[in-house]
């Protein structure tokens, strides 16, 4: 596992990546994290930061691995 300070470097370039896999259509985490080909607990952590910053949401569609979907906000396309 790569130390969290790695992470963190990378989360804006990342942002920028998970943006554009939204684009797309909403998405779990783990379908972001195999579009990115990076582990699912690395890509969690950016995008819980995105949602914190309100750049994405989850839908109310939940998947049947228990798993919600995951939009860019309003205004972010």
């Amino acid at each position: 596992m790569k130390d969290k300070r790695e992470v963190i470097r990378e989360e804006m370039a990342m942002r920028g990546k998970i943006t554009e896999i939204l684009r797309d259509g909403p998405k779990t985490v783990p379908e972001v994290a195999q579009a990115l080909g990076r582990p699912t607990e690395e890509v969690m952590f950016w995008m819980m930061a995105m949602r914190k910053y309100a750049l994405i949401e989850e839908t109310e569609e939940i998947t049947e691995d228990g798993y919600y979907k995951y939009r860019l906000k309003e205004g972010r396309k």
